[in-house]
């Protein structure tokens, strides 16, 4: 795998704390103008500049991405981005609740995505896609990282944590109260081992980030279409590299991905849970106390106020995504019982991640709903997914922390500075 050290724009420490925010696809779109208004100078506003304009205003017309560069300009402008000018990788690792995770910030090769070397498991929808496709293009730089995970390898982990054990260049606690540190890694004899130890690496999968790594590709075809002439040979253009954060698989953490159904699809509650026991669940007692499984093919039931434990107790699928908890929710259930056969499209379907206590799922569900609670999907079993070159259902991941944006702008245009458009 090829994974280069790089330039970037990065916030001056002593603003780098007001700067650094959640990812943009973590918010509504009134949920994103809120949080700008609180802070304004956070990289938010840049992420989603929609906020900087009227609520009825198109968020993917072209005047909402030239605010993005105009904002990013006047970041350089006022001195809270700096320019790191000599290639360089950073080690980035976030703590809190008692969980610590340390990856590897690099120019990842956009051929190795293409190629399969960095796999993904996910479907990109278009509308999302062109969107970071557009901001990357219209502001010439990377803004946010792609989550990777990698399987664990004991000499790679050895070079990181020497590395950490140098004075960080950021160590702070953040707007949500996670604590980040971020080390340089710029000696030539440093660089030299984590490039090469890099290059060992078989393949990485896309944790979290799919559309910007499917826009980071769409743009780089762009360019090579419109200046291919003169441009350099393929992998020497900046371009020609997506910003991503590698981390070890056994560091990552999967939080779980619930469903609510807003109705019972006109069964009556009786016949529901004779449904399920049909179909091959084995329904257990009634109980007032939430239940979150832990166990494969485990599911906690709220229906009509009361919880139910659902265990499949039928013939499981043989391949890596059928055998998935989200893929048969969806197959025995969802789809046969309750008539939801595209959940990515259904509005009576409603995906809510993040959230270990299932007791948050009643109200969601109301009287007249439905809510299925759900182990986390481990790590390995997206590996193997992506692995088998299999697709997984929407919404089945949630990987928590969130890698914070705004901490590495990485131009794309020769390094050029950003610039008003």
């Amino acid at each position: 795998m090829r994974a280069e050290p790089f330039v970037c724009y990065r916030p001056r420490p002593d603003r780098v704390q007001d700067f650094a925010s959640l990812p943009y696809d973590v918010f509504t779109r009134e949920e994103a103008r809120e949080a700008v208004s609180k802070r304004p100078r956070s990289f938010l506003a840049i992420d989603r500049p929609e906020t900087a304009f009227d609520p009825s205003h198109d968020m993917h017309a072209s005047d909402v991405y030239e605010k993005a560069a105009s904002l990013l300009a006047d970041r350089v402008a006022d001195g809270t981005l700096v320019r790191d000018g000599e290639p360089c990788y950073y080690l980035y690792r976030l703590s809190g609740d008692g969980h610590e995770q340390t990856g590897i910030v690099a120019a990842f090769s956009i051929d190795d995505y293409e190629s399969g070397t960095i796999r993904r498991h996910e479907f990109t929808r278009p509308v999302d896609e062109k969107d970071r496709a557009d901001h990357i293009a219209t502001t010439g730089c990377q803004t946010g990282p792609v989550l990777l995970a990698y399987r664990d390898d004991p000499t790679l982990s050895t070079i990181v944590a020497a590395a950490t054990t140098a004075t960080p260049l950021y160590d702070f606690a953040d707007a949500e109260g996670l604590h980040e540190t971020v080390w340089r890694v710029n000696r030539p004899a440093a660089v030299d081992a984590l490039r090469t130890m890099l290059a060992l690496v078989p393949r990485a999968y896309i944790a979290d980030g799919h559309h910007r790594a499917a826009a980071a590709a769409c743009v780089r075809r762009s360019l090579h279409e419109a200046h291919g002439d003169t441009m350099g040979a393929p992998g020497a253009e900046p371009c020609d590299y997506l910003l991503a954060v590698l981390f070890p698989e056994s560091q990552l953490v999967t939080l779980p991905y619930d469903r609510v159904v807003a109705d019972t699809a006109g069964l009556a509650h009786e016949e529901l849970l004779a449904r399920l026991a049909e179909r091959g669940f084995a329904v257990g007692e009634p109980t007032e106390v939430p239940v979150r499984p832990t166990d494969a093919l485990h599911y906690g039931l709220f229906l009509g106020g009361s919880w139910h434990e659902l265990a499949w107790q039928g013939e499981v699928p043989q391949s890596a995504v059928g055998k998935l908890d989200v893929s048969v929710l969806q197959d025995q259930v969802l789809s046969p019982i309750l008539g939801i056969t595209d959940p990515g499209r259904d509005a009576r379907i409603r995906f809510v991640g993040g959230q270990p206590d299932a007791s948050t799922l009643e109200p969601l569900a109301g009287e007249c709903g439905i809510a299925f609670a759900l182990r986390a999907t481990p790590v390995t079993d997206m590996m193997a997914v992506a692995d088998e070159e299999g697709i997984m259902p929407p919404k089945s991941t949630w990987f928590e922390p969130k890698l914070r944006s705004g901490l590495f702008i990485r131009p794309i245009l020769g390094g050029a500075a950003p610039h008003k458009t």
